[in-house]
């Protein structure tokens, strides 16, 4: 579509087409694929009160996919004969799942207004424990240029600003309903969830001390949550958080933000690693590394944004402060 068939669309105040029946199937299969890997895994080790991990460590790669192999069909055979751990891991995956739909249909929306051309979202499943939450996410692709600066700028923050909102109440209930129990002394190779900003503040509220305090199935959905929407609204390439700097400043600073989100979070990585023995930066510095080499389309209108828009990207900013965390997971 050239941009003048865009702009006469927008004018003519005409939507893309809807997707056919066939193409609902499509994502509903792919959705309801990913509720199933998200169930087995918020069930199992380390969201999940399921562990029947190797008391050793595998010697050989055919002895890791023999006890892989294991531990997903012990994890599957336990969902069907213990209801307990069901219903945990059906909160997990239903909770994560309304916070994953709720971000991605918040873009979907927002290109539905601009009469901007876009997929419904594919929701990415993962092997339980490969993708620790069962799924990396969902996206939408976008079919058609952007018709202006303000459609960047809306699309871009639609989504982790409607997942932030539908992630708040999840957390609340996660953290109020944690128990909390006595002190303990970690044990060598336990795995520690850095908790966000978010999560220390309601923890704050509800006079709960998250040192002693243990997950719950809410409570580690609202996490991964927020862990989702902070890796989104970081400015780099074509993550919501670029999308949202391409609009506000334009394309240089875009470019600069890019590579210094890059550089700040390879440097974390190996400080993450050697102080904090937390090797999750990497992957996030990877991903930094090849958004930061994709070039960001340009709008067709290029109007700078308004004073509203402005407050909304502060607003943004302080989702990201209050997601983020630099060294989310920790192996003592």
């Amino acid at each position: 579509m050239t941009p003048s068939e865009i702009i006469a669309r927008a004018e003519m105040d005409i939507f893309p087409p809807l997707p056919t029946p066939l193409t609902w199937l499509k994502h509903i299969a792919f959705l309801l694929v990913t509720f199933a890997t998200m169930t087995i895994a918020g069930s199992m080790f380390p969201f999940g009160p399921y562990d029947n991990l190797p008391a050793a460590d595998p010697g050989s790669f055919t002895e890791v996919v023999e006890f892989y192999g294991a531990m997903v069909a012990g994890a599957v055979t336990n969902l069907f004969s213990n209801p307990a751990d069901l219903a945990y891991g059906l909160k997990f995956s239903l909770s994560l799942l309304f916070i994953l739909i709720s971000h991605e249909m918040g873009h979907y929306i927002a290109c539905r207004l601009y009469r901007v051309d876009a997929t419904l979202p594919f929701f990415i499943q993962t092997p339980p424990m490969i993708g620790p939450a069962g799924t990396f996410g969902a996206f939408i692709k976008i079919r058609a240029p952007m018709p202006s600066n303000r459609a960047v700028f809306d699309i871009g923050v639609a989504g982790p600003l409607a997942g932030f909102v539908a992630l708040i109440p999840i957390a609340i209930i996660g953290v109020a309903s944690m128990q909390v129990g006595p002190p303990t002394v970690p044990g060598e190779g336990m795995i520690v969830f850095t908790d966000p900003l978010m999560m220390q503040l309601i923890a704050v509220f509800f006079g709960i001390e998250l040192t002693f305090a243990v997950g719950n199935a809410y409570y580690f959905a609202a996490w991964v949550g927020l862990l989702v929407t902070a890796l989104n609204l970081i400015p780099s390439g074509q993550l919501d958080g670029g999308h949202a700097v391409f609009a506000v400043f334009g394309e240089q600073v875009h470019r600069w933000t890019g590579r210094i989100a890059f550089v700040v979070m390879a440097t974390l990585s190996v400080v993450g690693l050697y102080f904090f023995n937390s090797p999750s930066g990497f992957l996030i510095a990877i991903i930094l590394f090849v958004m930061m080499r994709i070039k960001h389309p340009q709008p067709i209108d290029q109007t700078p944004l308004d004073s509203k828009r402005k407050l909304i990207a502060l607003a943004t900013l302080i989702v990201f402060f209050l997601s983020f965390t630099p060294f989310p997971i920790r192996i003592n």
